[in-house]
């Protein structure tokens, strides 16, 4: 019998770190003459890969790419800081599914570095450790191929695993990989999160959606 699973992003979805992102890009953006609003960010940066996010803005600086960055990812940790808060929510939600065996995974695009500061200062570096890191695989969200090898490692498949996203880019990876998605409201609306492939949307991981979902699936596997 294939196991539980839950499959959660992690920028905007288990920390509202989108404003801190957006910062850190309006930081190096404005040393190059360039402005970004929060709209422009939601729209083209929100769960890219930051290859891809290079590629678009820096189109002549290609020797510099890795190095642009760099810069932009620790002047985000320095934003972050040692703590923050997770989402509501997702302390119980580990709870029940460490009560009923479920597996769980990190499914990202952030770099290692980040993901492991941000667990950390969410106090979840303990709770979630088996980490998919986008850069490190084949091929990045928006590509289902992450979420495939998280579901591979837990022993789970699509139609026991379900994923928590809150971007375009990570929705069409989640979706392409067979799973149920929950699209989170941090940075966009109910809306976009649908038109981007979310079956339901939330706010936080209190939701009643996802306990009647996850009864579902314990319901269906008998």
């Amino acid at each position: 019998m294939s196991r539980l699973a839950l499959l959660f992003d992690l920028d905007g979805t288990l920390l509202h770190s989108d404003p801190l992102h957006h910062a850190a890009f309006v930081s190096v953006f404005a040393e190059r003459g360039r402005d970004l609003d929060i709209e422009e960010y939601n729209t083209r940066i929100l769960g890219r890969p930051n290859a891809d996010v290079m590629a678009d803005y820096f189109p002549g600086e290609e020797a510099r790419h890795v190095e642009i960055a760099d810069l932009k990812e620790a002047r985000f940790r320095d934003i972050l800081g040692a703590s923050a808060d997770p989402t509501p929510g997702i302390h119980a939600l580990l709870d029940w599914a460490e009560r009923e065996g479920a597996g769980t995974a990190v499914v990202t695009n952030a770099p290692r570095l980040n993901v492991e500061a941000m667990l950390a200062a969410a106090g979840l570096a303990e709770r979630l450790t088996l980490l998919v890191i986008g850069e490190e695989c084949p091929r990045p969200k928006p590509d289902p191929l992450p979420y495939r090898m998280a579901m591979e490692q837990l022993g789970a498949t699509p139609a026991t695993s379900v994923a928590f996203e809150d971007s375009p880019s990570g929705l069409r990876a989640a979706r392409a990989a067979g799973t149920h998605v929950f699209g989170l409201t941090s940075s966009l609306t109910p809306e976009r999160l649908r038109d981007a492939g979310a079956h339901e949307t939330i706010a936080d991981f209190n939701a009643p959606e996802i306990r009647a979902y996850l009864d579902t699936l314990k319901a269906r596997q008998g």
